[in-house]
Parts: C-alpha cells; sequence; structure tokens
C-alpha cells in the first residue's frame, strides 16, 4: 500500500514539474512515468524497512 501511494504521489509530482517547465502532454507523461518508479522503488525500501523493524 505505500508503495502505491508513493508512486501516485511520485506521478503527480512529476507532471506537476513538467507543466511548470511547460512541458506538452508526452513530456507530461514522461516526467510523471519517471517521477512514479523513482518514488515507487523509494516507497519499496520504506516498506522493507518497516516491515523489518528498522
Amino acid at each position: 500500500m505505500i508503495v502505491i501511494a508513493f508512486a501516485i504521489f511520485g506521478a503527480l509530482l512529476g507532471a506537476y514539474q513538467a507543466r511548470k517547465r511547460g512541458g506538452q502532454r508526452l513530456d507530461l507523461a514522461q516526467y510523471a512515468t519517471a517521477y512514479g518508479l523513482a518514488f515507487a522503488i523509494l516507497g519499496l525500501f520504506v516498506t522493507v524497512f518497516l516491515s523489518r523493524g528498522l
């Protein structure tokens, strides 16, 4: 669940960054995908650390 939340937040943040920089529709999609994947990986690490009790 944490991974999904991080991925959605990352995608929204990426789309916001692309829009702020004046990007077109495909730029928005690319930024959303890249940020979504990066934040999903970060969320995966957070989930592993929380489940291990660290």
